[in-house]
């Protein structure tokens, strides 16, 4: 006789682990996405990074922000490929900027239409003094990242990127000179032209020290992640 409890019961458990496999392949994709973010930046393949992005991503970096898929294309193919490889998708002798992604902890939202990420880079970056060089140094940062699935395919909905150090290779971090590298400070209305759309000021860079927001609540207690605040 067919116990049609047993079988509801087990269509709830198929169900269930058919969409917890299903949260774990939406991670990994994601994982995927954003390490090859990191591999198509190491080869200064900038339109390669611009197809990353949803049609509304945004891009919160050094201080600015851009918004739409446009102005990420102003500041990846218009400032980094102008600036860095003299406008050549792909790399060019004597030009080393290795984006190394560790540490990745996504969580992917129970509808699996949105997902975040935080993730460390450190990266080794410079020029070969036979091509423009000699310049040498490390950087760390950190990813608080956000992703939507677009037709199927994960893309980056909001590239949120936070340098926390640089150092000379020379000298080390003991030595990082106040605002080693500058935050933008004008926006594209204000006539830069590969600018950002706006300004966001809570940015800031070693020797000062502080956290990054986690979008995750700590794994045990439940509670939001935040540092005592102290006086400067």
């Amino acid at each position: 006789m067919i116990d049609t409890a047993q079988i509801a019961a087990l269509e709830r458990k198929v169900a269930e682990l058919s969409h917890q496999l299903a949260l774990l392949e939406d991670a990994a994709a994601i994982r995927k996405l954003h390490h090859l973010y990191g591999y198509f930046i190491d080869k200064c393949l900038y339109e390669e990074t611009v197809d990353l992005f949803a049609d509304d991503g945004v891009v919160r970096f050094f201080g600015g922000i851009w918004k739409g898929k446009e102005s990420v294309r102003r500041l990846y193919v218009g400032r980094f490929r102008k600036n860095f490889t003299g406008d050549h998708n792909g790399p060019v002798d004597g030009f080393l900027l290795d984006h190394m992604q560790m540490q990745d902890v996504i969580d992917v939202a129970h509808d699996r239409r949105t997902a975040k990420a935080r993730v460390r880079v450190f990266m080794a970056a410079g020029r070969h003094a036979d091509h423009g060089g000699p310049r040498q140094w490390w950087e760390g940062g950190l990813y608080e990242n956000e992703y939507v699935r677009e037709d199927g395919v994960w893309k980056i909905s909001v590239l949120n990127y936070h340098p926390q150090w640089h150092a000379d290779y020379e000298t080390g971090w003991a030595h990082t000179r106040p605002s080693y590298l500058p935050f933008f400070e004008k926006t594209v209305a204000d006539g830069e032209p590969t600018g950002p759309d706006e300004i966001d000021k809570s940015v800031w860079l070693w020797p000062q020290h502080d956290v990054l927001p986690f979008h995750n609540v700590h794994p045990v207690t439940g509670k939001p992640i935040a540092p005592q605040k102290r006086p400067r």
